[in-house]
């Protein structure tokens, strides 16, 4: 299916269901091959009903299959940043302080509830 990623890690969690967009998964198997190291997806496609996504008031990225959380610190973190920005990643979110830290990537198109490109941290 992709050269890095396994259709299990990309499921829904909570109704392990997997709707990923192809072409995301090309651009973020070509991400894992330019930066030479492992990294391992915390979440990625979220059903509507998933606990995360129904505390919204809208749905997230992830409901698009367009969209990830990589865990990842330090200079890694720099290094995947570095690189989602060079494919054209549109969003980029960073968690760096404390427990659980990763970066989420998507690309999702721009629209006024959502601009694009958008670097936030959490």
């Amino acid at each position: 299916m992709y050269k890095y990623f396994t259709k299990e890690e990309l499921t829904c969690k909570h109704c392990e269901e997997y709707s990923m967009s192809d072409e995301f998964m090309k651009k973020l198997d070509q991400l894992r091959e330019d930066m030479g190291f492992p990294f391992k997806i915390t979440s990625a496609y979220r059903c509507p009903e998933h606990p995360i996504e129904a505390r919204k008031k809208a749905h997230g990225a992830h409901t698009t299959g367009r969209a990830v959380d990589i865990a990842v610190q330090g200079e890694k973190a720099y290094r995947l940043i570095e690189g989602a920005i060079e494919l054209k990643f549109k969003g980029i979110g960073i968690k760096q302080k404390g427990q659980g830290r990763f970066i989420h990537l998507d690309d999702i198109p721009n629209s006024p509830d959502r601009p694009r490109p958008w670097i936030w941290s959490y």
